[in-house]
């Protein structure tokens, strides 16, 4: 194993395991707005995202009507994201 790959092993394990003991201590929601994506991921790569079906938007149930994602499943998304399903913009429709 080369260097640069245990660093990025290591890297992932620590953020992993510091992510698990926020969420077990209540720190993070499990799920968040739209918009709070938009600011952690970018707009268009959440949206992407939504389009190509790699996570879906929930409505909560209460008095919310807003649209909620999941933020394990995001997290998930982000760090496997290496644009595989990228389209050119000529593509796009």
């Amino acid at each position: 194993m080369k260097l640069k790959e245990f660093t990025h092993i290591l890297l992932t394990s620590a953020l992993t395991g510091a992510g698990k003991a926020i969420a077990a201590c209540g720190g993070l929601p499990a799920a968040i707005c739209k918009a709070e994506a938009y600011r952690l991921y970018g707009r268009c790569d959440v949206d992407r995202w939504i389009s190509e079906g790699l996570i879906t938007p929930t409505a909560l149930s209460g008095s919310t009507p807003k649209k909620m994602l999941d933020r394990t499943k995001l997290e998930r998304i982000a760090a496997s994201s290496n644009r595989i399903t990228y389209q050119p913009v000529a593509d796009r429709k």
